[in-house]
């Protein structure tokens, strides 16, 4: 049986329990068909206070890893592929999503079975994610971890983001761009923040605090990426040293190939020990802004 469709560019409403599966349709694309990519080989060197036993994608806020904070972003605006280029301690992080239920319900083992009894409705613990984990190599870098999960992108276009990166993308404008431009890739940029905080005063008295001002000019990478299928044939060469961010998408722009995506709303990525702290605290005070989906 084929699910109702619900209006062009909406995101589907959770049925109780669990997300629901009906398509997001934009310009004829099925979203929930379109794969994700997300590099998690990172070992989160600058992470070392939260994250020394940890691979950087698993590093936590509000008890989730950020990586979760991503996947859950993606799904609600409809996409629910994802495959995940793996490196560094990749067995935690397939480890992590093997026992998500167990973390996540509520159960009860007993002396007569070690097998949990789960309490309640036992699905409403899972997410409807399709997650391939690939083995890409410990240090392999951007460019050739993509190369090495494109058996797994199977259409024309696909996503790919950060696993340390989150914001309050609109990802179905994000989408239209793309396909509007005709272009063969999109990125998402995003203002700088200042890693000093930033004060406004008058004369000497100080009248305004920002401990993370975001700077009103200039674009940088913020990942949430779109891509044609022919961008890795093209562009991606066997290389284990090549960052997507160097020859990959410089030649793609020097082409005339890659349109931009300007995002004016909240983007952070977590990259230190400060950002984590930060993060955790805009969780924790309720201020999540990246936090666009229901619980």
């Amino acid at each position: 049986m084929t699910p109702p469709s619900t209006p062009e560019g909406q995101p589907t409403t959770p049925s109780p329990g669990r997300p629901a599966a009906e398509p997001v349709v934009i310009e004829g694309l099925d979203l929930a068909t379109i794969p994700v990519v997300i590099p998690c080989g990172g070992m989160g060197t600058r992470l070392r206070e939260a994250s020394e036993k940890l691979p950087k994608p698993l590093v936590d806020i509000g008890g989730r890893p950020i990586l979760w904070h991503v996947m859950k972003t993606y799904r609600h605006y409809g996409f629910r592929r994802f495959v995940l280029a793996l490196g560094y301690k990749s067995d935690l992080i397939k480890r992590y999503f093997l026992d998500y239920r167990e973390q996540v319900a509520d159960f009860t083992l007993t002396p007569d079975s070690m097998l949990p009894q789960y309490h309640g409705d036992a699905g409403s613990a899972m997410e409807d994610w399709e997650v391939t984990f690939v083995e890409t190599g410990l240090k392999t870098a951007t460019a050739d971890r993509l190369r090495r999960v494109s058996q797994h992108l199977d259409g024309e276009h696909f996503m790919l983001t950060y696993g340390d990166g989150i914001g309050d993308i609109d990802l179905h404008h994000l989408v239209r761009t793309h396909l509007a431009s005709g272009r063969v890739g999109t990125v998402t940029a995003v203002h700088p923040t200042s890693r000093f905080g930033e004060m406004h005063v008058a004369g000497d008295q100080v009248v305004e605090f920002n401990e993370k001002p975001t700077l009103a000019t200039g674009w940088v990478n913020g990942g949430f990426f779109m891509f044609r299928r022919s961008f890795i044939d093209k562009y991606v060469e066997e290389d284990p040293d090549m960052m997507l961010e160097s020859r990959p998408l410089q030649q793609l722009a020097r082409d005339g190939e890659l349109t931009l995506n300007g995002h004016e709303g909240f983007w952070m990525g977590m990259d230190t020990y400060r950002d984590w702290t930060y993060l955790n605290g805009l969780w924790d005070s309720g201020d999540a802004a990246w936090k666009v989906w229901n619980d």
